[in-house]
């Protein structure tokens, strides 16, 4: 069902394993690597965390409302300072995604709750305001201005480009699938930027691994749709896309040519 509405969707077992894996190549450990993330507050994204913990040990966040790197450009450089002596880091990232047992996607069932719940909340909110301003029904506020709900003013702010992608998505009856993925390239366009400013402080390597995750219910696995998983040299160089290797589409033999 995840992969009839997720084509590519991994799940969070067999993405662990490969990534640790084609890292170990490039030197990465439990001991010299610093796991970042930039998921979503939700505590269903703590389980892609906890699956990547058992290896790297504990995370540093860079996340917010709908996975976007909200702790910005001091929270990049703080992570970096923090990445083991002459050591690596991989930072996961990406909004999350409900899909229910009856196969609803931007629903999901959560322990202890009857309801089933909408996922992710703040992804949903953000889509609904988006709609509001594509139909004219509302103007674009200044909200963002409001620090007690800064993140999500902001989630709003940062996917409204994306309206007409939407809009347009809707009249298939896939906004609930196309969100996640229109979400993931403004965080995708945000993260690379914040990198680019920050990649000196990187000690030895940057892994990139970014996408969607998908969330189901406590009783069935999770998964992960990798769309990018650069590894970068210090000057935030990218010196080898593992994307091919990690998802099994590189039919290639000269997988080998980025020892530099």
């Amino acid at each position: 069902m995840v992969q009839s509405h997720f084509p590519g969707a991994i799940s969070n077992k067999d993405l662990v394993t490969k990534t640790v894996n084609l890292l170990s190549s490039k030197g990465y450990d439990g001991q010299n690597t610093l796991l970042a993330t930039s998921l979503c507050c939700d505590e269903l994204a703590r389980q892609l965390e906890d699956d990547f913990n058992g290896i790297y040990g504990n995370n540093f966040n860079l996340g917010g409302l709908a996975g976007f790197p909200f702790a910005g450009n001091t929270g990049f450089g703080a992570m970096s300072a923090h990445i083991p002596d002459d050591g690596y880091c991989l930072t996961v990232y990406g909004p999350h995604v409900g899909v229910a047992a009856d196969g609803t996607v931007g629903k999901v069932e959560r322990s202890g709750i009857d309801l089933i719940d909408t996922c992710c909340g703040s992804a949903v909110a953000a889509s609904n305001y988006v709609d509001s301003i594509t139909n004219g029904g509302r103007s674009v506020t200044m909200q963002i201005q409001t620090f007690t709900d800064f993140q999500q003013n902001a989630v709003q702010e940062l996917i409204l480009p994306h309206g007409k992608r939407l809009a347009d998505a809707d009249i298939d009856g896939k906004r609930m699938v196309e969100l996640p993925y229109a979400l993931y390239d403004s965080q995708n366009m945000l993260l690379s930027e914040i990198v680019k400013g920050g990649s000196t402080g990187i000690k030895r390597g940057l892994a990139l691994l970014g996408g969607v995750q998908i969330n189901t219910g406590p009783d069935t696995p999770d998964y992960f749709v990798p769309l990018r998983f650069d590894y970068m040299n210090y000057r935030g160089d990218v010196i080898d896309d593992l994307l091919p290797a990690l998802t099994g589409s590189d039919s290639d033999d000269d997988s080998d040519d980025d020892e530099e």
